[in-house]
């Protein structure tokens, strides 16, 4: 068996910065309440509209390898007067899913494999509106499994064949693993964030490319 991976480098990390540097409130009222903030995120981006007016964000914050390069930073553009918090917050995770989009794409064209489905896992599975986004600018179906922590899951999958507690994996991924939620494209979005990814977001990384560099020769920043 293979896995073909495709890596935001510090991805989901925007969403612990954004907490950190714009989210007191709900940090504060998460220990008020005993609960977790990033649940009262989930406000944010009820409170805004798809493509969060334009905001958009690019979320190489970090170098890579060849896409993005050693070069890259990050970049939230298409600012204005009527942004919030709530626009940057929003932006952050449709920007995410551009960034996963993009690797997907190149997944595909590379593997001849259309993909027909999104699988998603992770901490930020548990937000019910960052996985219809998903399935927005994907324009695909999103499942999501009974447990968001599957690498565990797998762990306990591969001591319970170990075990002989089923005759091999097949049977226990049926028996130990079931769709809990899908969540399908609202046609009404997809147009919108199809326009946005393919007649702006696509562009940017290319475009700024010699910027991001001169951005590190004039000012030292640290590699």
């Amino acid at each position: 068996m293979y896995n073909t991976e495709f890596q935001i480098y510090r991805g989901f990390w925007l969403v612990s910065w954004f907490k950190s540097e714009f989210g007191e409130r709900e940090v504060k009222r998460a220990m008020e309440e005993n609960r977790e903030p990033e649940e009262l995120l989930e406000k944010l981006l009820e409170e805004t509209p798809p493509g969060a007016l334009g905001l958009m964000l690019q979320p190489t914050w970090s170098p890579g390898v060849k896409i993005p390069g050693p070069e890259a930073k990050g970049t939230i553009m298409g600012f204005g007067d009527a942004h919030t918090r709530a626009h940057l917050y929003r932006a952050i995770i449709e920007g995410l899913c551009y960034g996963l989009k993009s690797g997907g794409e190149r997944i595909q064209k590379k593997s001849h494999v259309p993909f027909s489905e999104i699988r998603v896992s992770g901490g930020g599975a548990q937000s019910e509106h960052t996985l219809q986004i998903t399935a927005d600018i994907f324009n695909l179906p999103v499942k999501k499994p009974h447990i968001h922590d599957t690498s565990s899951l797998g762990a306990a999958i591969d001591c319970a064949v170990g075990l002989g507690l089923f005759s091999g994996f097949t049977e226990a991924v049926c028996e130990m693993t079931r769709i809990e939620r899908e969540y399908l494209p609202d046609p009404s979005h997809v147009a919108l964030y199809e326009t946005l990814y393919s007649d702006v977001y696509e562009h940017i990384y290319e475009k700024l490319k010699p910027y991001y560099q001169r951005i590190r020769e004039i000012t030292g920043y640290p590699d």
